[in-house]
Formats: C-alpha cells, structure tokens, sequence
C-alpha cells in the first residue's frame, strides 16, 4: 500500500466528516462504521489515526478549543475600542455570537456531565483563557475603566463561572433559573470591580444556550407562568 504522503489533511478530513455526522445524528447514534463509509476510506486507513469513535470526539473538542483561543487572541488584537472596559464587552459578546465557536454546542453537549470534559472546559477557561481577559482587565486598571484588585484571580474566577457555572444542562437548570444567576453574574463582577456582564451579553448567553436546547421541556410551562 502506498503510503499517504499528507496525513494531516487525512486526519483533518475524518475531523471534518465525523463533527457533520455527531451534528447530523448524534454521538450516541453515530457508529465509527458510518464515519468510515461516509469518507469512503478502508478501516485501515481510519484506525490509523484513532482507536475509537471516542478518541475522534476528543480530536474535534481539541480542534474546537483551538478555534475559540485563537479566535479570542485574534479578537484582542483587531478590537481598537476604547476604553478597554468597552472592548472586552465587545470582545465577549462576538464571542458569544460567533457560530463557528458553537457549531458543535448539540456535540458537546452530549459530553457535558463526562468529568473528563468537565476537567478539560475547566483547563482551557482557566489557562488558556483566564489569562487573556486578564491583560485587557489590566489594560482597564491602567485606563481607569475598571478596579478590580486582582485582574487575574478576577479572570478565572469570571471564565470558570461564565463555562461552567452558568450552563443549564451541566445542572438541569430552565431559563429563569440561568438568567437569574447571570444577573448574580453581574453584580458579583460589580463588586469585583469589573462592570464587564452588560445586558446584551446575558441576552446572548440565554439566547445562544436555547439555540443548543439546553434548557429543560418544562421552561414553556414557567414562560406561561412568568406571563
């Protein structure tokens, strides 16, 4: 057999196919047999590269945290807002917006109570982003847009409780109960000195969680209630 002279854009392709069909029909549903037969390789040539359809979800996640660090680097350096209080609320709620970032929120979903993902969200909030949205907290201490004592402590804390703490299916949690912690969000970044959670974005968050159907069946009956 001849050997494949570009594996990385062999790994990419079965990254490609396989983020379509868990999309498409679920991580669950999605065999590595269908993985196979849609890309038209030999199981060889698949089992090359990964073990499992297990060790392929991993690869996407991987590829997915990527896309949002670099995504988050390049939003810092292309915002030009000022003071830097504006662009880093500017900053989060692209991100939030931003559908590339969450074209697979439905797979991942079906991991959020794996501890492994769990662990893994808590990582890449903490050192990967965390330390980002710390320069630009600094940026606003130098500026006087923001106060906070510890930009740092005051970014973990911000990105940990924003991934983790606020995602309703990782706690069966309806809408009302989410909006009311991000609004809890708000005003414990106040008092942290760091007025970043505008309006806009706890719209954006509540928006963006029911797009991905996070929220349980039972919210219609507490719309109507709230009504």
């Amino acid at each position: 057999m001849a050997r494949n002279k570009h594996p990385e854009q062999t790994v990419q392709q079965i990254l490609n196919v396989a983020a379509q069909l868990f999309t498409d029909k679920g991580f669950e549903k999605t065999s590595i047999q269908d993985i196979i037969v849609t890309l038209g390789m030999s199981k060889g040539a698949v089992y090359h590269h990964f073990r499992s359809k297990e060790e392929i979800l991993d690869a996407v996640m991987e590829q997915q945290f990527n896309y949002s660090a670099q995504m988050l680097d390049q939003l810092v350096t292309n915002t030009t807002t000022t003071p830097a209080r504006e662009k880093l609320i500017q900053i989060l709620e692209y991100v939030v917006s931003d559908q590339q970032a969450h074209s697979l929120d439905h797979v991942l979903r079906t991991q959020i109570k794996n501890p492994v993902f769990i662990v893994r969200g808590i990582q890449q909030a903490v050192r990967i982003d965390a330390p980002v949205i710390a320069a630009i907290l600094r940026e606003g201490i130098t500026d006087g847009s923001i106060q906070t004592e510890d930009p740092e402590a005051c970014a973990e804390v911000f990105m940990m409780l924003v991934n983790i703490w606020i995602n309703p299916t990782l706690f069966g949690r309806n809408s009302s109960e989410t909006k009311q912690r991000l609004y809890f969000l708000q005003r414990l970044m106040n008092m942290l000195g760091a007025d970043i959670v505008s309006e806009s974005l706890i719209k954006r968050i509540l928006d963006q969680h029911a797009a991905m159907d996070a929220y349980p069946i039972l919210d219609e009956d507490d719309d109507r209630n709230e009504g």
